[in-house]
């Protein structure tokens, strides 16, 4: 495992946060399943991290299985293990991650994401605690603590038949809501120190603490891609040296209607002037929420809350391209869903 951020910073000083800190305290130690949810991008990972370093069984492993990496196919081998001669590739035995979390924590991140087939195998595991490698005969008990977390709303998932209700009983046991950063504006000073440590130390760099007026507008922001796009924008400042690089992702929504052409001289079309407003506002959410998630499209339209075809047919309409690799943004490499 690597290192966590202070307690200090994990936390910060917001009522909501606070609060959560006490229940984490409270059920760390309860050999129960727990349903960690929230936005993309708030740290749901980082706290089930902290809660498996609270509780019981911090000697053992703390094994992470990310629901949304993995193809449905390759999950259950990932997730249950192999025998070998199970199928064709299986040249060896293989223990899986339920069996690598022996005496720790099983993380299973974006459960949302699993397909209803494992869905099934899962609340079996969780109802009998046994499950057999594939290929296998032989009954293996689960001995590790079970965490989940997700971005979407569960219950909604149940009405439109993609997640298990029964599933969702058995993890849902105890939950924690990490909350958006939005509403915890007050933690943005003490997270914007760490992450500038963090980067001033890792690139070698002595980037200056930021002025009282950019923290101010920092606060401002909305922040759709929550903490993650936080720690992009102070990395990104870090490297460049400028306020400017912050100044222009958060930008308020004054300046975005300056820069759009308003003739000086005649008539104003008052719905022409506002469909540009409009639509480049879309413009700097769609970006921001691509850039916040990876450029993963099938995750900005979940945020977004539209569908996969609409954002598409969004990203051209405001000039944006359909892939990640775009004029000047070379640092990584472009993706697909």
């Amino acid at each position: 495992m690597g290192s966590l951020p202070p307690i200090p910073v994990i936390f910060g000083f917001s009522a909501d946060m606070q609060a959560m800190r006490q229940r984490i305290e409270k059920i760390a130690g309860a050999n129960v399943p727990l349903l960690i949810h929230g936005e993309s991008g708030t740290g749901k990972n980082l706290i089930a991290e902290l809660v498996h370093r609270l509780s019981p069984w911090a000697s053992g492993s703390f094994v992470k299985v990310n629901c949304a990496a993995i193809p449905g196919t390759l999950l259950e081998s990932e997730l249950f293990g192999y025998e070998r001669g199970a199928f064709t590739g299986a040249v060896d035995t293989k223990p899986g991650r339920v069996e690598t979390a022996n005496s720790g924590t099983l993380f299973l991140d974006e459960i949302s994401e699993m397909d209803s087939s494992l869905q099934s195998k899962l609340l079996h595991l969780l109802q009998d605690g046994q499950y057999c490698r594939i290929g296998g005969q032989e009954d293996r008990k689960l001995d590790a603590r079970v965490i989940c977390s997700t971005n979407r709303v569960l219950e909604d998932e149940i009405k439109s038949g993609k997640f298990r209700q029964d599933l969702f009983y058995r993890i849902n046991v105890m939950s924690i809501h990490v909350p958006p950063l939005r509403q915890r504006t007050t933690d943005i000073a003490i997270l914007v120190r760490y992450f500038l440590e963090v980067y001033n130390e890792k690139y070698g760099s002595q980037a200056k603490p930021l002025s009282a007026q950019t923290l101010e507008r920092m606060q401002r922001y909305h922040w759709p891609g929550n903490i993650r796009e936080l720690e992009n924008l102070i990395r990104r400042y870090v490297i460049v040296g400028t306020e400017d690089v912050i100044c222009s992702e958060i930008g308020e929504n004054p300046q975005m209607v300056n820069s759009i052409d308003i003739p000086m001289e005649g008539s104003i079309r008052l719905k022409e002037v506002t469909r540009k407003a409009v639509k480049e506002l879309e413009r700097k959410i769609i970006l921001r929420m691509l850039d916040s998630n990876q450029w993963n499209r099938k995750h900005v339209a979940r945020a977004l809350n539209i569908s996969y075809r609409a954002l598409l047919y969004k990203i051209r309409e405001v000039g944006l391209p359909s892939r990640r690799a775009r004029s000047g943004r070379t640092d990584v490499p472009a993706r697909t869903d």
